[in-house]
């Protein structure tokens, strides 16, 4: 049974009368059926609004509309009173910082019908020339209307304001950064948007609000842009849904920093505040907006245009305060280490780009989707001259007039070649910043050019294409190459020129085979004439080193050429050849045993190599000239080693440690 705001009118039907057509004061034809409806004042709820709606019929259908209707039922004047009666109810039953909207469905849906009607009588009164019945009427029913409005507005109020953020859930995440080791909880959130007849499956899909809640929104919502009152009902959602939304960002840490704070900022700082701005953005167009706009589009279901200016809007203002920080951060004092954050944060921006233009539509997206690509564009930009700047870096290392002890890999290696490696994981990207910077370098005719040089990855003869990026690389590994060789020449010991080169090479090489990224960079051609040149400095070395030792047991020269002796074995020859061996074996072994070679492939390589040369020369010297010694002291004077010593000692080198020679067995 339907609740009467005014039980002192509810009689029974056959105690009510209305005049009948028959009655009405004389008037034009048209405007008949508008004077035919004035009705008795004791009415029911049902009553009241049955006449209403028979003058609203009326009024829509007079086809004259300068003639305005002489009479208006007094069903009207009790509508207002109904309409009056009811909000104090409201606003009587609970305290005024509550929502009373909701509480009782069937009292609701008796307000609703009969504010809409009071909406529809203000909107067709307005429409007939002004005359004193029609005025007062008007006036009348705009005064309930516009307190109508108040109160849904402030229940509207109400009910957004009953979750002040989208819910945010922390659940167990980590980020693996390629660059650093900075993790951070990935948190999530969702804001309920259904309508109570939808599916109950999606009710945590905006755990914020119940069903119910977004149901009675919906309805104040309608209420309100039927009545004209669109731009108050926005105004009230666009407020409270931004800053709503700003606190689900800061639930999540994300608090807004004025770049004049950023400057301010050490980079441990602001590596921290960059990591959290990639997760809020990646959580924005992932996660919120997405649901933000459920939200949105189902309160605004039977208004999508409203719907789609409302989201747009707030996501407007979302995305620029987070491409002012990004922005922000492009204007920070470049340095080596920022270029992978940078980087993140291009990528982040450019998953952002396709988010916007799925969700947002017309003018506003438009201008909000350039401006992030501007915004991607100077992070570019930065990545480019943070890249490019390792030159100036391997550039200013020239002046260094100290060599590396044992001619181990340089520090400066280590370090170009961490950071490409580090770098080229970002290989998809750097081409793209670097493609872009081009693009922007060069006249439009020269343009297509490079696009059309630049398609594709590999050439005809199966090499990798050259790019923009991949030019920059080749030019740093040149110029490292040459920094190596001008380092190199600080050592006198051409030999440890040799040991350093291959040292730096074998490094360089290793990285490149273990980052697919690089090696795809470089191609295949550029590796193998990195191994020969290796090749080179291992020749050169072991010329270097041990053509001299090798001499020593050469046969040449042993025997008398001349006298009676001829042919014979000079000892005195011999003795020196076995003399100057031991003190070259002996150097060479004190020298080279405090060398570093450090990959152990390579360290074992040179050992083979030395092993396979020495030990069978010295094995046969010794087979052949040993007799010609005295045995005894002169013996031992002279043959110091055995080839088991000789094969031990070469085991030795390259350990970075002096080897003691009491090892030595004899």
């Amino acid at each position: 049974m339907e609740k009467d705001p005014h039980p002192e009118n509810v009689e029974d039907n056959d105690n009510v009368s209305s005049k009948s057509g028959d009655e009405q004061p004389a008037g034009s034809e048209e405007n008949e059926a508008v004077e035919g409806t004035t009705s008795d004042p004791d009415l029911s709820h049902t009553q009241i609004l049955d006449e209403v709606d028979r003058f609203l019929e009326a009024l829509i259908n007079a086809e004259d509309k300068s003639n305005p209707p002489s009479e208006v039922p007094k069903s009207v004047e009790l509508l207002s009173e109904m309409v009056e009666g009811m909000i104090n109810n409201y606003v009587n039953a609970s305290k005024a910082s509550e929502a009373k909207f909701g509480r009782d469905p069937e009292y609701d849906t008796s307000l609703m019908e009969a504010v809409n009607r009071i909406s529809k009588l203000s909107i067709e009164l307005g429409e007939f020339p002004s005359s004193s019945a029609l005025s007062s009427s008007l006036n009348r029913t705009s005064i309930v209307l516009q307190q109508a409005m108040s109160f849904l507005g402030e229940q509207f109020r109400h009910l957004l304001e009953g979750t002040k953020s989208i819910v945010v859930e922390q659940k167990s995440h980590q980020k693996t950064w390629k660059q650093t080791s900075f993790n951070y909880s990935h948190q999530e959130s969702d804001r309920c948007v259904l309508q109570p007849e939808l599916e109950s499956n999606k009710e945590d899909e905006f755990p914020g609000f119940s069903q119910e809640t977004i149901y009675h929104m919906k309805k104040i919502a309608t209420a309100m842009v039927l009545a004209g009152y669109e731009n108050e009902c926005c105004m009230v959602y666009s407020i409270l849904r931004q800053t709503a939304f700003k606190g689900t960002l800061n639930k999540l840490g994300y608090e807004y920093i004025s770049i004049d704070d950023i400057q301010r900022m050490q980079w441990e700082s602001l590596e921290g505040e960059i990591a959290l701005w990639i997760n809020v953005v990646k959580q924005c167009y992932t996660n919120f907006f997405s649901k933000e706009k459920n939200l949105c589009d189902t309160i605004f279901t039977d208004y999508p245009l409203i719907s789609q200016s409302l989201f747009t809007n707030l996501a407007h203002t979302v995305v620029l305060q987070l491409l002012n920080f990004a922005e922000a951060v492009v204007l920070t004092k470049r340095s080596a280490e920022k270029l992978f954050k940078i980087l993140d944060m291009y990528e982040t921006l450019r998953d952002l780009i396709p988010a916007i233009d799925e969700l947002c539509q017309g003018d506003c997206a438009q201008g909000l989707m350039s401006e992030a690509s501007e915004t991607m564009t100077w992070l570019g930009e930065a990545a480019v001259s943070i890249f490019c700047d390792l030159e100036n870096s391997i550039k200013s290392d020239n002046h260094a007039r100290t060599p590396v002890p044992s001619g181990a890999v340089h520090p400066l290696t280590r370090y170009v070649m961490n950071y490409l490696k580090y770098a080229c994981e970002y290989k998809d990207t750097l081409k793209q910043v670097f493609q872009q910077h081009l693009m922007i370098d060069k006249p439009k005719n020269e343009q297509q050019i490079d696009v059309d040089d630049h398609d594709g990855d590999v050439s005809d003869d199966g090499s990798p294409k050259t790019t923009p990026f991949s030019e920059q690389l080749m030019t740093i590994m040149e110029l490292l190459d040459a920094n190596l060789d001008m380092k190199s020449k600080l050592y006198r010991d051409l030999a440890l020129q040799n040991i350093f080169l291959m040292n730096n090479g074998r490094y360089i090489l290793q990285k490149i085979k273990g980052s697919a990224e690089i090696h795809e960079l470089m191609g295949d051609r550029w590796r193998r004439r990195r191994s020969s040149e290796l090749r080179h400095y291992h020749k050169s070395y072991q010329r270097e080193t041990w053509s001299k030792v090798l001499q020593c047991l050469s046969h040449e020269g042993l025997q008398t050429t001349s006298g009676s002796s001829y042919g014979k074995v000079s000892k005195p020859v011999l003795k020196e050849r076995f003399k100057n061996f031991n003190a070259m074996f002996d150097e060479i072994h004190k020298t080279q045993s405090t060398w570093v070679v450090s990959d152990e492939q390579l360290q074992s390589e040179l050992r083979v190599s030395i092993s396979a040369v020495m030990i069978p020369a010295y094995r046969s010297f010794l087979g052949r000239f040993k007799q010609f010694l005295d045995p005894g002291r002169q013996a031992e004077k002279y043959i110091k080693y055995q080839p088991e010593d000789i094969e031990t000692s070469i085991e030795e080198l390259f350990d970075g440690n002096p080897t003691s020679m009491s090892r030595r067995r004899t």
